[in-house]
């Protein structure tokens, strides 16, 4: 066994969430409308405590994606797209890594 190479992790599968930007789909605890009250606290106490992540490319916000941990990602595409797109990466089959 060569000890010199370096050991091959798992892939994180990634959730796209808009104009190249990208989450690892394992830490998204919650993907919601930003429109109620209380996702707008959620959004403001994150800006202050710099958990903040505006993925939006100046565009509205359409959804808010909170990760295990407790940054909250803005994004310009619908909560809705955002969760078939999760579900989708998490139902495909897991690719081998050519060798």
């Amino acid at each position: 066994m060569d000890r010199s190479a370096p050991a091959k992790s798992p892939r994180q599968r990634l959730v796209n969430l808009g104009f190249g930007n990208f989450a690892v789909a394992g830490r998204i605890v919650a993907i919601v409308d930003p429109a109620s009250a209380p996702m707008r606290r959620l959004r403001e106490d994150a800006r202050q405590e710099g958990r903040l992540i505006d993925a939006t490319q100046g565009r509205k916000t359409r959804a808010i994606v909170v990760t295990d941990s407790n940054h909250v990602i803005l994004s310009a595409i619908q909560a809705e797209t955002i969760g078939q797109r999760f579900l989708a990466e998490e139902s495909a089959p897991a690719r081998r890594e050519e060798e």
